[in-house]
Formats: C-alpha cells, sequence, structure tokens
C-alpha cells in the first residue's frame, strides 16, 4: 500500500495566557491508502490536535505534513480549503449543520461550493445511503441527534473524499445510536475504499480498525518491549 498521508516530526504549539504551550511533540507517522487507522489516548493527550493537523484544520508549528503528495503547510488557507472539499471529508463529535438549510441542502452545500451541477441528485443519494431519504425537506432542530450525525456523514461523504477524518463521532450518542453511526462508517469505508482515521476514546471502537496508534502527553506512545511487559 502507499502512503496517503505522512507527518514527519509534526510540532504544534499555541500560545495561551501561560505562554507558548507544546500540543504535539514531533509526531512522525504514515497512514497507508485504504487502511482504517485509530487514534486513542486519555483525555488531553492529542489526539484531536493530531486529526487536526492531518485535515490542515490546524497548521504545524514546525514538521511536515503531506497529503496526497501535497505539502499542507505550504499552502494558502483558500488552497487549503479547496483541497479539503476536493479530496477530505470529516465528521465531528458536534454535527456541525446549518440550522437554517434542511438535511438535504446541508449535504448538498460542499457539492455546490466544488461547482458540481449534479449537487442536489448526489446529496439526495447519499441521504438514502445512510437511511434518510424520507428526512431530505427536515431542518436539523427536527432531527434526532443520531439523524443530524447520519447528515453529517452523509455530507462529509458526498464528495467522495479519499480521505475520511472522524473526531469521536459517537461522543454525543446513546451507546446504540452510536453503534449504527459506526456501522455506516465502516460501511461507507470498505464500500468505497475510504482511508478511514478515527480518534475514538472507546477501545471497542479502536478494536475494529486495522491499526491503533496510542497517544501520551502529545506523543506516540511506544509499545512496551518484552522485558517491560514482563517487569
Amino acid at each position: 500500500m502507499s502512503s496517503i498521508l505522512s507527518l514527519q516530526d509534526a510540532v504544534l504549539a499555541l500560545d495561551s495566557n501561560a505562554g507558548r504551550i507544546e500540543i504535539l511533540h514531533g509526531i512522525s507517522l504514515d497512514v497507508q491508502a485504504g487502511e482504517t487507522l485509530a487514534l486513542v489516548g486519555p483525555s488531553g493527550s492529542g489526539k484531536s490536535s493530531l486529526l487536526m493537523l492531518m485535515g490542515g484544520l490546524e497548521r504545524a508549528t514546525s514538521g511536515t505534513i503531506t497529503a496526497l503528495d501535497h505539502d499542507l503547510s505550504a499552502m494558502s488557507e483558500d488552497a487549503l480549503a479547496r483541497f479539503r472539499r476536493e479530496n477530505m471529508g470529516v465528521v465531528f463529535q458536534n454535527f456541525h449543520l446549518i440550522p437554517t438549510m434542511t438535511a438535504l441542502e446541508n449535504v448538498a452545500t460542499p457539492l455546490e461550493l466544488a461547482g458540481r451541477k449534479d449537487a442536489m441528485e448526489r446529496a439526495k443519494a447519499e441521504l438514502e445511503a445512510v437511511g434518510l431519504a424520507h428526512r431530505a425537506d427536515h431542518y436539523p432542530s427536527q432531527m434526532s441527534g443520531g439523524e443530524q450525525q447520519r447528515v453529517a456523514l452523509a455530507r462529509a461523504c458526498a464528495p467522495s473524499p479519499r480521505l475520511l477524518l472522524a473526531d469521536e463521532p459517537t461522543g454525543n450518542l446513546d451507546q446504540s445510536t452510536g453503534e449504527t453511526i459506526m456501522d455506516l462508517l465502516f460501511d461507507l469505508h470498505a464500500k468505497r475504499d475510504t482511508t478511514l482515521v478515527l480518534v475514538t476514546h472507546s477501545n471497542a471502537l479502536a478494536e475494529r480498525c486495522k491499526r491503533v496508534v496510542r497517544l501520551r502527553d502529545g506523543r506516540i506512545d511506544a509499545p512496551l518491549t518484552a522485558v517491560e511487559a514482563s517487569a
């Protein structure tokens, strides 16, 4: 498999009232095309920050991040936005739907921004894929949390992204609804051969991925050696 995403010595530092805080410390990681990768670790370990770097939603303070042979650090904000729109789908814990738009309009928006003439038809197909064709004309306030997350998932998948990033997508849902969302996410990955990177606190969800990377204190946690494990 070829690498679709590569981080080399990526550092993320943010300024605060207490001074500069280093969130991620020299992360090096390759993500292979078509794989499923879980980012796990305790709260505050840097999982979501790492996902934001991968998606170009945060800029690395130093180091390099390459996605689909493009250096994200060298792109302008407009170029990054276009690149994400054409190549990436992002699903957050909070659904981030536009409240004044229907489900259909929310899903169609990134397609329209990309100049797709078939935006509405494509959006209808995506809603059908997540079982919400009957909710196309409903607004977010008229839908349950699980339905809103399915709309968000349809929106993320509508442009047929090569890379799908999901940050605790079941965090605001009950267990049953969360399992439905994850089944959909992995089903879409399998059908479309999309590379999936998933941030989760759930061991059960992490175990569904082919690879798990554990973070601790902003660093990739090295696995125990045989000697350490037996100590």
